[in-house]
């Protein structure tokens, strides 16, 4: 392979790298970034987790669609749920699920 043949093929394999690169961004990638704004996230739920990797707090929506606020307590005891759709919308149940305090 001479001197030229070989500036020939690397110019040409850069350039199908560049143009390769640019159709599978704008083609093959799905579009779902564009939904969000520029200063917000879109998300099905949000987790707070603690240093040993337990969900202490979280926002979310269940299957059924329905939103809820969720509050651990240090020790995994005590849950405090917020749901608008629930029946009891703000509730403290221990960790059997027996509810200790609730507000409609």
């Amino acid at each position: 392979m001479s001197h030229r043949q070989m500036i020939v093929l690397c110019v040409a394999a850069f350039l199908g790298g560049v143009v390769g690169g640019a159709f599978s961004t704008q083609f093959l990638f799905p579009r779902s970034v564009e939904a969000q704004k520029p200063n917000g996230v879109n998300a099905e739920e949000f987790l707070l987790l603690d240093a040993r990797g337990n969900a202490r707090a979280g926002l979310g929506l269940d299957g059924n669609g329905e939103v809820g606020l969720v509050l651990r307590s240090k020790d995994g005891d005590r849950t405090l749920t917020l749901s608008p759709d629930e029946p009891s919308v703000i509730k403290l149940v221990d960790r059997g699920g027996r509810m200790l305090w609730g507000a409609p």
